[in-house]
């Protein structure tokens, strides 16, 4: 049997790593960070325990990734939502990504808030793949909206996300989303209408939304639209198997 193309197994690699990022997010999200360990992980997606080690330092570094990667996803898909916002309309672009963001801290408020306290551990801010597409989505966003200095403002809008989520969080003394949304919709000078706008107004509290976090643990988040469609282990090492044969045949 003929060694695997170079292309074959870049791909069995691509696979593996997604389904770790992938069942690093549902687990985590069910159990909480401190419940969850890499061996979970590694059987949720699939994979032997050493792939977890050959494509991620530790823990912190893998679920960085993976929330870093839920987080361009979701700001990818708020971007691109029908009727999608022309080019040139930066304040509808602004507003979806303030949108998308605020939004995971309200939906996905154990993940981001150990994600937020990741940051924070002596490790800091993991400057992998998913970090960098996310930072160029921001980046971009900035840009269309119309800036000066890039260089400033990027950063300053991803403290200010980053601030924002952070009060949502803060166990025992949260600020509603809503609020937060507000002050930054005026400190940008975006109508209240753009994006995706929650009921009511602003300085009001929607309609159904408590400022209380609500229960996460227990509930298995469908995360699967922010990764490529991915096969069982099984069904890679059965498509592996098939390409050494084609390999052979040739």
């Amino acid at each position: 049997m003929s060694p695997r193309s170079a292309s074959v197994n870049e791909e069995l690699r691509r696979r593996s790593r997604e389904r770790l990022l992938q069942a690093t997010l549902e687990l985590v999200g069910e159990r909480g960070y401190d419940a969850t360990t890499l061996g979970d992980i590694a059987d949720r997606a699939g994979s032997a325990r050493g792939l977890v080690s050959y494509y991620f330092p530790g823990k912190r570094q893998l679920l960085q990734s993976a929330v870093h990667r839920l987080m361009n996803r979701t700001l990818q898909e708020a971007l691109e939502r029908e009727p999608r916002p022309a080019d040139d309309d930066g304040d509808e672009r602004l507003a979806r990504a303030i949108d998308a963001i605020l939004g995971l801290a309200r939906d996905q408020p154990v993940l981001m808030r150990t994600h937020m306290a990741g940051i924070l551990q002596a490790e800091g801010f993991v400057q992998c793949p998913e970090q960098q597409r996310l930072a160029a989505l921001l980046r971009d966003t900035v840009v269309r909206h119309g800036t000066l200095d890039v260089e400033r403002d990027y950063p300053l809008l991803r403290a200010l996300l980053m601030g924002a989520v952070f009060a949502a969080l803060v166990p025992g003394a949260p600020m509603p989303v809503v609020s937060l949304r507000a002050e930054m919709f005026q400190r940008y000078g975006l109508p209240w209408e753009s994006g995706f706008p929650p009921d009511g107004g602003p300085g009001d509290l929607p309609s159904g939304e408590s400022s209380d976090e609500s229960p996460v643990h227990g509930r298995t988040a469908d995360f699967s639209r922010y990764f490529e469609p991915l096969r069982p282990a099984a069904a890679d090492r059965d498509r592996s198997d098939q390409s050494d044969q084609f390999d052979q045949s040739k």
